[in-house]
């Protein structure tokens, strides 16, 4: 899936274009809105999560062109204002979905994922992630390890999900501190720790082999169980 972020914000577009970029999103990146305006008509993104207030053109009026060019694109519409009529005014300007600055990146990319749903064919995107015998159903949001049900925590849900999106790899602390939770938290990188232990405990209350490999010093894997 195709993603642009259109965002003046640099270091909150490289956090955003990061995090979508570890759940194997193609992402591109402006920083204005006249620039992020020319990329979006070239129809070529499922997905643009377009920042309210920009140089030049604004989110509304990008949302709007966008609307009045018959794209097939989702608009996610990011800012700071939470009253309802600023609201209002972001939906009836096209975006599909509103988001309120600071703001969790679990939600983000729940809420990309909802929008990709409506808008891409049925089949273009997975129903599912595995390894082994874990299995996360996407569009049921349930998980399990063979025929026992995994009770998670969204958290613990989320972390499972990333591992699992990028099986085989070591991902650091701070690569999974950034996808589970929100970059504006003051979130010390042992929580990753304590969640790491939490997960493990679901998994393996059965007596299965642990799946998650510690690596000394960096952070974690998600090798395929046999069982």
């Amino acid at each position: 899936m195709r993603v642009l972020i259109i965002e003046d914000d640099q270091r909150l577009a490289r956090l955003v274009a990061r995090v979508l970029g570890e759940v194997h999103y193609q992402v591109d990146v402006a920083h204005d809105g006249d620039t992020g305006l020319d990329l979006a008509l070239r129809g070529s993104y499922d997905v643009a999560i377009v920042d309210w207030m920009l140089p030049g053109r604004d989110g509304p009026a990008i949302c709007r062109a966008v609307r009045m060019a018959r794209l097939p694109m989702a608009l996610l519409l990011l800012t700071a204002r939470g009253q309802i009529e600023d609201k209002i005014a972001g939906l009836d300007s096209g975006a599909d979905d509103y988001l309120v600055k600071p703001f969790a990146f679990e939600e983000l990319l729940a809420r990309v994922r909802a929008l990709s749903r409506r808008f891409m064919p049925p089949g273009a995107e997975a129903q599912e992630l595995r390894a082994g015998a874990i299995v996360l159903d996407l569009r049921g949001h349930t998980a399990r390890r063979g025929a026992r049900t995994l009770d998670l925590t969204p958290t613990e849900w989320n972390l499972l999900e990333y591992l699992m999106r990028n099986q085989g790899q070591t991902l650091t602390r701070q690569q999974i501190l950034d996808y589970v939770w929100s970059y504006e938290h003051d979130v010390q990188p042992q929580m990753v720790d304590v969640y790491i232990s939490y997960l493990r405990r679901k998994l393996n209350e059965s007596g299965e082999r642990d799946p998650i490999v510690t690596v000394r010093g960096v952070g974690y894997r998600l090798e395929a169980p046999d069982v």
